[in-house]
């Protein structure tokens, strides 16, 4: 069968998108990963189905590159600028994702700003911390992060038995000055590090915000540049007696670019 597939970038986090609103198609993980291999494929971090929803403007279906499904922040920007440019939206929508409901808008520069899920239930782990933003999240603060070996040491968190069974992404973030971080990012589902991650960077800004950052935090990626903008609720950053973190983090948005690369017809 042959299908009509558009080819996205967000940061350097790249998509195969398909209008599945006529087709309703569904895909095997053996499917799902050729589609996204890049040497017999089209080549991807995720596959991404825009599909019809009463509950909103369109339902986002996200894939991993291994067939899992999780949050993805960048392919959720991808997805709104697909719908923007098949005219299913305009400059604002709301849509179905992976964690439920998100809104996002269209700014005049052309990046998109997403809305994210309040967050909660901080863990502090020794010397890192755990957070969900929609996908869980490994955080550790480092130095010289330029000559860390991410796939190494993400390898070793995102199998590590304290995230068992479903394992985590890890990301490791430098504090830079002028309220900016730096974050690489080892993702699960690709398993290997990814140019940028989404729910990555917003987990990493909301670490970054608990040492004293303050909203909008600018991140540094490999595959370019974000924004995350957030609000602290009550009560404070503290330590819950159990350890946790006892904030919530309230009115999260993502903004970046997304960029179509290129469209085609590949034969499945």
């Amino acid at each position: 069968m042959q299908i009509h597939f558009h080819k996205y970038q967000a940061t350097g986090n790249d998509f195969v998108l398909i209008d599945n609103r006529s087709t309703n198609r569904s895909f095997s993980k053996e499917e799902i990963k050729k589609v996204c291999d890049r040497r017999f494929g089209v080549g991807a971090d995720g596959l991404i189905l825009i599909e019809n929803t009463e509950e909103a403007d369109f339902n986002m279906v996200y894939y991993n590159s291994d067939g899992s499904q999780s949050l993805c922040g960048n392919g959720c920007r991808s997805a709104v600028e697909f719908a923007s440019s098949l005219g299913i939206i305009d400059k604002t929508t709301s849509f179905n994702a992976f964690d439920g409901l998100h809104k996002a808008s269209i700014l005049e520069d052309q990046t998109i700003r997403l809305k994210m899920s309040d967050v909660s239930g901080i863990k502090k782990l020794n010397d890192a911390y755990f957070i969900d933003t929609g996908s869980p999240h490994y955080v550790r603060f480092v130095k010289q992060l330029d000559e860390l070996n991410v796939v190494e040491s993400g390898r070793k968190v995102r199998n590590s038995d304290i995230f068992k069974p479903g394992g985590t992404n890890a990301n490791f973030v430098e504090l830079l000055p002028n309220n900016t971080i730096a974050v690489r990012t080892y993702e699960r589902g690709v398993e290997d590090e990814t140019l940028s991650c989404g729910t990555g960077v917003t987990a990493a800004a909301i670490a970054a915000s608990l040492t004293g950052y303050s909203s909008p935090i600018m991140v540094k990626v490999k595959g370019g540049s974000l924004a995350v903008e957030f609000k602290a609720g009550e009560p404070d950053t503290g330590l819950a007696a159990n350890g946790n973190i006892s904030a919530t983090f309230v009115d999260i948005f993502l903004i970046g670019p997304a960029k179509m690369v290129f469209e085609g017809d590949l034969e499945l």
